[in-house]
């Protein structure tokens, strides 16, 4: 089993930053890849970013390229979003996951922890 903590979130005013940090933990895993995702009230979870293991490739959804940047850090098995020059529209409960294996999804996912935005 893996236990996924996000932290970091919080209230920050338009344009400002924030960084999110997931944490991994559990039994000893070798991960494919660690995403980012989001949902705001009423609407559906999205795609945010996501690094992988081998190489640190990231990819990002148009909406935040350019803005956000993910990181990791495996010695501690923490993966980071940095989020900058923040939008209103960026407002909503950020989760992570992680995939175990190519094309296989993600296997396990965070709590969430809240982003608001305020203009």
């Amino acid at each position: 089993q893996v236990q996924l903590v996000e932290s970091g979130g919080g209230l920050v005013q338009a344009g400002g930053s924030l960084r999110l940090s997931c944490a991994a933990s559990g039994r000893t895993f070798r991960w494919y890849i660690m995403g980012w995702f989001r949902q705001a009230p009423g609407k559906e979870r999205e795609f945010v970013g996501a690094i992988r293991s081998s190489g640190g490739t990231t990819s990002y959804a148009d909406s935040v390229k350019a803005r956000f940047a993910i990181s990791r850090d495996n010695a501690k098995n923490t993966v980071y979003l940095q989020m900058n020059s923040l939008k209103p529209e960026d407002t909503a409960v950020y989760y992570c996951a992680v995939g175990l294996r190519a094309g296989a999804g993600y296997n396990y996912w965070g709590q969430g922890t809240q982003v608001t935005v305020s203009s």
